[in-house]
């Protein structure tokens, strides 16, 4: 359900927005710009609530707000009211929702954390995947303004009751234990006070998962946001790189799954350099793509690469620092990461208006997540007393 508040759950009302509203490209572009700064600079005070109130209690809130701000874009008729929508569906949608689903699956689990968060990144991946079609076919038949406002009925429906009825904050609220263990959980309890917040950010490695993820974010919005474009400039015709989204979203689902089953086992180091030394390969990859199966081959070495990093993030984060301030710990993380997504597509864009092509972009791109795998490769886990 944060499809609505991903990039790409708003990229089919940009031209309509643009027409009705009689407002450029650039002024849209901007708006969607502050709104995504401006929610992720709110996300670490989500994190801290989420470790004061719970996830339950926030989810309800979030699924309250982000409700209401959807359904007040089917009523926005000015850049201002459009900015702020942007601002409370980038930070209640792409950050907070999200960030409290994978906080509330790491609290429940310890020895398969990594295959559950795996999982429900993987569930999110493949619903959001699909909601550029479901939406191009709600505006075509029923407009933005009440697509929004369906968007917003659907989150009250859906957010809601599963977060008052089906979620709880830990399984000792229930009478259970984590993994269904008592001796896991006496073991989560003995080590559950883990880090604080300032602690993490005091440890070279944390910086390590967050340029990791910030990555992703940045290159893979930058990637996604100029597709059409970038392809066409390696000659595919529109209708076929709009296609290749397919293949990477199959690549980055069953990364997804395959990160979550081995990040239990493996050390997050090792996942983190396969997967930024894929999303190197991708991007320069793109600079030599041809129709066909190069295209093809692009699409899942750039996908897989995006999905695994989340799910190394997600499971390695309680995983070396702890869980009972997991919420502003990774309040924080997200913060960045969602930071980084505004910007990718500028980025590309200033690059490609200067040199005339995406070359030079997506090769100055690649250096990110190698820069990342040295700095993985020579900074030292956190020890967990």
């Amino acid at each position: 359900m944060t499809a609505p508040g991903q990039t790409v759950g708003v990229t089919a009302f940009v031209d309509p927005l643009i027409r009705d509203l009689e407002l450029s490209r650039s002024a849209v572009s901007t708006a969607y710009l502050i709104g995504t700064l401006t929610g992720a600079a709110l996300l670490p005070v989500v994190g801290r609530l989420l470790d004061r109130h719970g996830a339950r209690r926030c989810i309800v809130a979030i699924g309250v707000v982000f409700g209401t701000v959807l359904a007040s874009l089917s009523l926005v008729s000015s850049i201002v009211g459009l900015t702020a929508g942007f601002v409370g569906i980038r930070l209640a949608g792409q950050g907070a929702l999200g960030l409290a689903a994978t906080t509330v699956a790491a609290s429940w689990f310890h020895r398969r954390r990594g295959f559950a968060l795996g999982l429900v990144a993987a569930l999110g991946t493949a619903g959001i995947s699909l909601s550029p079609l479901v939406l191009e076919r709600l505006i075509a038949g029923l407009g933005w303004r009440t697509a929004w406002l369906v968007e917003g009925v659907a989150v009250w429906a859906v957010v809601i009751p599963v977060a008052l009825f089906g979620i709880r904050d830990r399984p000792a609220d229930l009478g259970q234990h984590v993994d269904g263990d008592p001796a896991t959980s006496q073991r989560s309890s003995a080590t559950g006070s883990g880090a604080t917040r300032a602690q993490a950010l005091r440890t070279p490695y944390f910086w390590v998962l967050t340029a990791a993820t910030a990555a992703v974010g940045l290159l893979a919005t930058a990637v996604g946001f100029h597709q059409i474009s970038l392809l066409a400039e390696r000659g595919l015709s529109p209708t076929a790189a709009a296609a290749n989204f397919l293949p990477q979203t199959a690549a980055g689902v069953a990364a997804t799954l395959a990160a979550g089953v081995v990040v239990d086992r493996w050390q997050p180091r090792t996942l983190i350099v396969a997967s930024m030394a894929g999303l190197a390969c991708g991007l320069v990859w793109a600079t030599v793509v041809t129709p066909g199966w190069s295209a093809i081959g692009f699409g899942i070495a750039f996908g897989a690469a995006g999905g695994a990093v989340r799910t190394v993030e997600a499971a390695a984060t309680p995983r070396l620092f702890g869980t009972s301030h997991l919420g502003a710990i990774r309040g924080t993380i997200n913060a960045v990461t969602v930071a980084s997504t505004a910007f990718g597509p500028v980025a590309f864009a200033l690059i490609h208006q200067a040199s005339g092509g995406y070359r030079a972009a997506l090769l100055a791109g690649a250096a990110v997540p190698v820069g990342v795998i040295v700095a993985a490769a020579v900074v030292s886990h956190p020890v967990r007393r």
